[in-house]
């Protein structure tokens, strides 16, 4: 009688512990199909980092004039898309202006693998009356009455890679991070940061503001922000303080199959060769 009752209340618990496993299931697809839910358009819902504003915009106008789906796309610092995705934001794919931050959301498995489909460099954008002389620039970034503006470190990582430059300069003259540390003044890419009036580039606007003398952003950013404001200068940083950009892509897992195909199109020839006009390299 006793082997009678072991075996049963054995048998029960492996039923509590099944039952357990499916609900598990359910609640995770629930949330998934929640999530997509959101958009309630069936609409690609693409995060990607503020530098890709006008690129991706063309691209996936590209994507959907060849068959595609429709594309709604969010842009913003990467690091505060990546946190707005860990607090359920519908998003199926995600391009950041980095790896790392694809590369925190992959550590669960609800994302797949990132990869890198572009890459970019970092400029200076200089007011008209700032004179930068050829092997000067650090000399220009170190003077005490140049303001140095940059983005936020960790929410956008743009600003990484000006510390990044900041640990390079350190090389190059000792002192020299501590200095451009307590100097860099933080005007973008933070939860915080003043945005621009609708139609305005984030970086000229700041410096059609004059709220800094000299901003350390990327080439693409540099370019189009003398475009809009053609008083601005772009100065290339010399190879001995340049910070390479590598951009990350990844995919929600268990996206639908238009996902992976927009993903695969952002690393084709096509989009390549746009990605190439507005002046980010090949991956």
């Amino acid at each position: 009688m006793a082997h009678v009752n072991h075996t049963a209340k054995h048998s029960a618990r492996r039923s509590g512990d099944v039952y357990k496993q499916v609900l598990r299931v359910l609640v995770a697809g629930c949330c998934m199909s929640s999530a997509y839910a959101q958009t309630g358009s069936g609409a690609l819902e693409v995060f990607a980092a503020g530098s890709l504003r006008e690129v991706m915009t063309e691209i996936a106008a590209q994507s959907q004039t060849q068959g595609g789906t429709k594309i709604n796309l969010t842009f913003g610092a990467s690091g505060l898309l990546r946190e707005r995705i860990e607090q359920g934001a519908p998003a199926q794919v995600f391009a950041s202006a980095d790896t790392n931050h694809p590369e925190r959301l992959a550590k669960n498995a609800d994302w797949k693998k990132p990869v890198v489909f572009v890459r970019n460099a970092l400029c200076l954008l200089t007011q008209a009356e700032v004179s930068v002389q050829p092997g000067g620039l650090l000399e220009t970034l170190l003077r005490p009455d140049i303001r140095l503006g940059t983005s936020t470190p960790v929410a956008d990582p743009s600003g990484d890679y000006a510390w990044a430059l900041f640990r390079k300069a350190e090389i190059v003259k000792p002192g020299a991070f501590a200095l451009l540390d307590a100097k860099a003044l933080k005007l973008t890419g933070g939860a915080d940061s003043p945005k621009p009036p609708a139609g305005r580039g984030t970086y000229a606007w700041v410096m059609d503001q004059r709220q800094a003398d000299v901003f350390l952003t990327y080439c693409t950013n540099a370019v189009a922000s003398q475009r809009e404001v053609p008083s601005l200068k772009v100065v290339q940083i010399p190879p001995e303080l340049q910070v390479g950009a590598a951009y990350g892509l990844t995919v929600r897992s268990g996206a639908d199959g238009a996902a992976q195909k927009f993903a695969d199109y952002l690393l084709s020839p096509p989009a390549q060769t746009v990605f190439e006009r507005f002046g980010f390299g090949k991956p």
